[in-house]
């Protein structure tokens, strides 16, 4: 049940429109889906789902779907899909993005958007994902691992740290920040119990100082991105507003006629002076399918600003592993020529050579080769699924061996011994290690179906 408070707020914002909206918001939450083009690489989207899918009309790899269990496919643990509301996928859509670019997605988990960013910069982008909560940059690496990003450094800490660290740094920087949910009503119940206007009140608060210490690591010409999952114009265009009054350096501008063209007007406040709110983006469930989401993209116009970046904080494996790392690597793959090896806790991991890595807070370095233990090399996961492509083996299974091999169970291989990338079609789903003829399943136990 919707809060009497929220429905009053609601009314007075949408005036006619409320009555559309209410009924929109007592409808069944759609179901959609993004198509994973760093594993489904060419792929179409027809031949890649085998169920029924209907096209978004602003993200071209994005479709809703009604198929029950997909999280129990090959498809899914393949990477080749990441499961997205519609409206938090017209965010990221609304960025002007390029391959190559440097981005940052500082508020990240559970981590569709920064796959979508990911995405969009390609293999040779680099991405800076954060997540403050720790338990959920646990989720948001194990995303990342799924969908075979690359070239992604995942820190869990306060957003002051990347004011410290970085300036001017980043060509788009997001800030999908935490909200009071409003947008979520529909999916959550428990969003709705736990709301209150003071709740909203200081979710405003934060939402502020996030986007100060996001300020200053927008390089000269980049793009700021500010959304929420939330209606309250205290979160929306009051916060952008009083964000664009204390920054002159930064404007508000329009996005693409696509999501355009799916989304309400932001609210034109009395006070805004020649601030162009309407800029602003609102999606809701009565003019577009799919829960609540703003947008707000601004970019950073000022004099030449110098490029700052803390120094890189990793380190080098001991002299053994990296012998044995290269060893493992000559014989096994042909790695990326941009890739250095560095060591992560007790781990190696492979991460771009001109990629920094920050002095604490790490979660995830680039990909994780794995740990050397007994003088060999014993790989992780995330090298079969993001690297899978570069193995000089790879295996490929029909769908009913891809449905065992996620159970667990060992399979019959072929000639030839040693680690061996495990495809589904086009998808890397994981790895074995081939001995006498059979593949002995590497898949980790924590992600094995039932």
């Amino acid at each position: 049940m919707l809060p009497e408070a929220f429905i009053q707020r609601m009314q007075t914002l949408l005036g006619d429109e409320a009555e559309c909206f209410f009924r929109a918001m007592e409808k069944e939450p759609v179901r959609a889906l993004r198509i994973n083009r760093i594993k489904a690489e060419g792929q179409k989207a027809s031949e890649l789902c085998p169920f029924p899918i209907s096209p978004l009309p602003y993200d071209a790899d994005g479709y809703i779907f009604d198929e029950e269990r997909i999280g129990h496919s090959p498809l899914h643990h393949g990477g080749g899909i990441y499961v997205q509301d519609p409206g938090a996928m017209s965010a990221i859509a609304a960025l002007p993005l390029k391959k190559g670019m440097r981005v940052a997605d500082l508020c990240a988990a559970p981590g569709g958007k920064s796959a979508q960013l990911a995405a969009a910069i390609g293999e040779e982008g680099m991405l800076y994902s954060n997540e403050f909560v720790s338990s959920r940059a646990k989720i948001l690496v194990g995303n990342l691992e799924r969908l075979g990003v690359t070239g992604a450094i995942v820190t869990s800490t306060d957003t002051r740290d990347y004011k410290k660290w970085f300036s001017a740094y980043f060509d788009a920087v997001v800030v999908d920040a935490p909200c009071s949910g409003e947008g979520m009503f529909r999916k959550n119940d428990a969003a709705a119990d736990e709301w209150s206007e003071e709740a909203v009140k200081k979710c405003a608060e934060r939402q502020s100082m996030i986007l100060e210490n996001a300020s200053t690591i927008v390089k000269n010409g980049g793009y700021l991105l500010y959304s929420t999952c939330t209606f309250s114009v205290e979160e929306n265009e009051r916060t952008v507003l009083e964000f664009l009054r204390s920054h002159p350096d930064y404007e508000l501008i329009e996005v693409n006629a696509a999501v355009r063209d799916h989304t309400a007007d932001g609210i034109a406040l009395p006070d805004a002076g020649g601030v162009p709110l309407h800029f602003c983006r609102r999606f809701y469930p009565h003019i577009a399918p799919g829960e609540g989401q703003f947008i707000a993209l601004m970019q950073r116009k000022t004099d030449d600003l110098p490029t700052l970046l803390y120094k890189d904080a990793s380190v080098s494996p001991q002299k053994e592993e990296k012998r044995i790392a290269e060893e493992f690597i000559k014989a096994t793959l042909e790695l990326p020529k941009d890739m250095r090896l560095c060591r992560v806790g007790d781990t190696l991991s492979l991460i771009k050579e001109s990629q920094a890595v920050p002095p604490h807070a790490v979660f995830l370095s680039g990909v994780c080769l794995g740990r050397v233990e007994k003088g060999r090399l014993v790989p992780h996961h995330q090298l079969f699924s993001a690297l899978g492509k570069y193995f000089r083996e790879r295996v490929f299974l029909s769908e009913a061996n891809a449905l065992r091999y996620l159970r667990g169970e060992e399979l019959e291989g072929g000639r030839g011994s040693g680690y061996v990338a495990v495809c589904y079609g086009a998808l890397t789903l994981g790895g074995a290690k081939l001995a006498a003829g059979r593949l002995k399943n590497h898949y980790p136990k924590g992600l094995r179906n039932p």
